[in-house]
């Protein structure tokens, strides 16, 4: 089984760690038995709190906080948007600028549970983005996100017609396929072409923050995951 975590930064007051795609960052509510970030740090340490999320499909960093006075610090830089979080996103179109925001607010769809959407009821929502590579009919962008709400880059980009190149639930594909961007792509009879990708194109690559006791501007940084990689591998060979 490939690795859930990598702790990659720790001390008496903040873990930091890499989430790989599909693990939990909390318990689910209808299976708590489910492994999950939150469960499996709080057994090593006793205490442990929760200052943000990642999606279940979303690899990358994430930090947890030790004590409730480091809690307490890093919920205010959140809050205060001084924390930097940077995502790598896979959209689907070419982007129609190469840097720009979405100021767009976020609230709850009222017939789809769990899924998100662009009204004015919502709360006020903002990212920033920066586009980094073009393709036939994809955009490799990096995402500054202002706010922490539930889904928000997903939800921004399809809002203004560039669904993440993999996202079922916001107008993406389910999975990512070679033959998508390989023309005469030839798999052999009978055979059932696999997917390079099948969650959500979407990785949490950086985080900044200032530490919570000794108030250090610190950086932490999570490489591409093999799957995403791989996508962008074919994508630079066939869809230029």
């Amino acid at each position: 089984m490939k690795k859930r975590l990598n702790i990659i930064h720790e001390d008496a007051a903040i873990v930091v760690v890499e989430k790989a795609a599909g693990v939990l960052t909390i318990p689910d509510r209808f299976k708590p038995e489910v492994f999950n970030l939150y469960d499996h740090l709080k057994k090593a340490n006793g205490d442990i709190f929760t200052v943000h999320r990642l999606d279940k499909e979303t690899s990358g960093i994430l930090v947890f906080a030790k004590t409730k006075e480091a809690h307490r610090s890093l919920s205010q830089q959140f809050e205060e948007r001084t924390v930097e979080k940077i995502y790598l996103v896979l959209v689907e179109g070419v982007l129609f600028e190469k840097t720009g925001e979405i100021d767009k607010p976020i609230g709850y769809h009222p017939s789809k549970a769990g899924q998100m959407m662009v009204t004015r009821k919502g709360k006020p929502s903002l990212t920033l983005f920066r586009a980094l590579e073009y393709f036939k009919n994809f955009t490799l962008v990096e995402a500054d996100i202002k706010t922490g709400r539930t889904h928000q880059i997903r939800v921004h980009f399809q809002s203004v017609g560039y669904p993440l190149a993999i996202d079922a639930m916001y107008g993406g594909k389910e999975g990512f396929y070679l033959s998508t961007v390989k023309r005469k792509y030839n798999l052999g009879k009978n055979a059932e072409e696999r997917p390079l990708m099948s969650r959500t194109s979407l990785h949490a690559k950086k985080l900044v923050l200032d530490h919570p006791e000794t108030g250090e501007r610190m950086t932490f940084e999570s490489e591409l995951p093999k799957d995403f990689s791989a996508v962008l591998k074919q994508l630079r060979k066939w869809g230029k």
